[in-house]
C-alpha cells in the first residue's frame, strides 16, 4: 500500500509542482550555479542509489553528513531551502524511481560505517529510505547512529498506513529540525 501513495503522491507532487521546481532550479542556476545535487547514498538492501537534491552547500564541498559539515559551505540559497525544507523536493524523482519512499529511514552516506552496521543489526535496510519518517519528525539526526537506528527500527516495527500520513503531515507542517550543521 505504501509504494502505492509513494507513486501516486511523487508523480502528482512532480506534475503540479514542476513550476516551483523549475523556479527554485533557476533561482539556484542564478545564485550559485549548480543547482542540483547528485550524491550516492545507501539504499534498501544496502544497494547504493544516487539521491537528487537542490544544492545548499557550495559545490565542491566534501561529501560527508550534514552534521560533519562545515557550516560556512552552506550558501545564503542554501539555508533557505533547508529552512523550509524545499531541498528535498528533487527526491520525489527518486521516490517515482523506487529508490525511496516518502516514509522510511533517511539514506545515509557509504562511508557512515557506523550507521549502516547499527541499521544492519536491527533490520533496518529491509525498507526503502524516506524523504522523512519519525527520527525527523523528532529532530534526531545522524550524529548519534545508534540512536537513530533504534528510532527507525521502532519506526518499521510498528509502522501503519496513519503512521505514514502522520509523518508527512507533522513534516509539512516543519516539525524537526533536520540534519544539523556544526
Amino acid at each position: 500500500m505504501q509504494r502505492f501513495f509513494d507513486l501516486i503522491f511523487s508523480a502528482t507532487g512532480l506534475l503540479l509542482g514542476s513550476p516551483l521546481l523549475f523556479l527554485l532550479w533557476l533561482a539556484g542556476f542564478l545564485t550559485i550555479g549548480s543547482p542540483l545535487f547528485f550524491q550516492t547514498r545507501v539504499g534498501k538492501h544496502q544497494e547504493p542509489f544516487v539521491l537528487v537534491k537542490f544544492r545548499t552547500m557550495k559545490p565542491g564541498t566534501a561529501s560527508v553528513a550534514s552534521h560533519l559539515a562545515d557550516g560556512s559551505s552552506i550558501t545564503g540559497w542554501g539555508r533557505f531551502l533547508r529552512r523550509t525544507k524545499l531541498d528535498e523536493l528533487p527526491q520525489l524523482w527518486n521516490v517515482l524511481k523506487g529508490e525511496m519512499s516518502l516514509v522510511g529511514p533517511r539514506p545515509c552516506l557509504p562511508n557512515q560505517t557506523e550507521l549502516i552496521f547499527e541499521r544492519a543489526q536491527r533490520g533496518v535496510f529491509v525498507a526503502r529510505p524516506g524523504i522523512t519518517g519519525l527520527a525527523q519528525v523528532q529532530g534526531i539526526d545522524m550524529s548519534n547512529p545508534q540512536r537513530l537506528a533504534e528510532v527507525d527500527a521502532e519506526m518499521l516495527r510498528d509502522f501503519s498506513v496513519a503512521d505514514y500520513f502522520r509523518y508527512i503531515f507533522l513534516t509539512a507542517l516543519g516539525r524537526g529540525a533536520g540534519d544539523r550543521v556544526r
